[in-house]
């Protein structure tokens, strides 16, 4: 896998060269403004390098879900704004992500100059199954540009045309970003400091399976929460009231918990749960034990007792990956265990890693300062899939030596 150093080290270097940046800037919107900007600060430091260095640089990303259609609250203008005023230079932004008009675009650019294309996924060949679709995208981008960058984290699991097609047809490198959450997923694979422990949570167990089932082989504990939980606790046998629970799981997951024990790998759940007489911000929330949760009560966080386990398991812990908030976080009353963990991380001595995704959401809207943990990701899904054992397509590209864009 080539690096950003690489391509700043090529022959007569990149001043006054076309280069696409896949980067990722698929951030929250409400009516319009950007509600956290952490994805397209992380995407500074390698567009900023290349712009130091005199490259004509054209960034692509996508926003939401469009399925292919052109949206207009999806668009990426605010965020061109965001980007600008982030790298205290006007960034240009083209309606457009490929053909004539945004190629018309490129050929405007000065060298030193940023312009971001428009959404992606509009254009429904980039998300296509159909790999003769998704390559005849990969070539219209490969005429806006003479070197590729793949610095968007979050969308190298997924064989799209602007992380895949795209570094097949131009000399391809890893971005700051992808090379960074790369050391620190190698580090958390292959020779992690111990006890290593994982904390999991969000809505879906089946969205956890296979990382969870890969992991114990790997990790000595693991902690859960979420609601993610009352499956874990519905195959225990307890009652789980009107929480989310996925029944058609049950049965896996108790098969999960019996490999854990014949494995020695300690699996924590909360002995409490704070349970709400519905799912809203201003819900009647009380404690229970989390083997008698009501028949009517809904659990949205994990308890007071639960905190303090979850806390004491994680406290002489020299590796710790987390991903998925511990409840309903975004409901100040249903917070707590979220807190209690992100703080957990925070005070510990060891490498600790956010997985991106509402982990990291989390951590900024719950006033966490970044710097206290070793690592926030961008990527949660990407960074699942790696540690569940799966190939990352938009990475694999970047090690294809069969093609323009393969490595030396």
């Amino acid at each position: 896998m080539r690096s950003l150093d690489a391509l700043l080290a090529t022959q007569g270097g990149v001043a006054g060269s076309r280069v696409l940046v896949r980067s990722d800037l698929n951030v929250p919107l409400d009516g319009g403004r950007i509600s956290d900007d952490g994805r397209i600060r992380a995407s500074i430091p390698t567009i900023k390098e290349l712009v130091d260095a005199g490259a004509k640089v054209v960034v692509a990303a996508h926003l939401g879900r469009p399925k292919g259609q052109i949206q207009p609250d999806l668009s990426l203008a605010p965020v061109a704004a965001r980007l600008g005023e982030l790298l205290t230079a006007p960034v240009a932004f083209v309606q457009a992500s490929s053909g004539p008009q945004a190629e018309a675009a490129v050929d405007g650019l000065a060298p030193g100059a940023v312009l971001l294309l428009e959404n992606v996924r509009f254009d429904p060949r980039e998300t296509s199954k159909t790999a003769a679709d998704r390559a005849a995208l990969g070539e219209e981008y490969a005429r806006l540009c003479d070197a590729f960058v793949s610095d968007g984290f979050g969308v190298v699991h997924r064989e799209q045309a602007s992380v895949f097609d795209i570094a097949r047809r131009r000399p391809a490198y890893a971005g700051r970003l992808v090379d960074a959450e790369m050391r620190v997923l190698t580090r958390l694979t292959d020779d992690p400091r111990r006890p290593y422990a994982v904390v999991l949570g969000g809505s879906k167990v089946s969205d956890k399976l296979g990382v969870i089932s890969h992991l114990l082989d790997r990790v000595d504990r693991i902690l859960v929460g979420g609601g993610m939980v009352y499956t874990f606790l519905a195959a225990q046998g307890h009652g789980t009231g009107t929480s989310l629970l996925e029944s058609d799981q049950v049965e896996t997951v108790r098969g999960l918990l019996s490999k854990a024990t014949e494995r020695g790998v300690e699996i924590v759940l909360p002995r409490d749960i704070v349970v709400g007489d519905r799912f809203a911000a201003d819900a009647v929330a009380s404690v229970v034990d989390a083997s008698a949760i009501p028949a009517e009560a809904m659990g949205l966080d994990i308890g007071p007792q639960a905190q303090t386990d979850f806390a004491a398991a994680l406290a002489d812990a020299q590796t710790i990956f987390w991903n998925g908030p511990m409840g309903v976080f975004e409901f100040p009353v249903f917070a707590a265990g979220t807190r209690a963990v992100a703080q957990a991380l925070v005070d510990s001595k060891g490498f600790t890693v956010v997985g991106g995704g509402d982990s990291a959401a989390a951590v900024r809207t719950l006033g966490f300062d970044e710097e206290a943990f070793g690592h926030i990701s961008t990527g949660g899904g990407a960074s699942l899939e790696y540690l569940e054992g799966r190939q990352l397509p938009g990475i694999a590209v970047l090690d294809d030596t069969t093609g323009e864009g393969g490595s030396t």
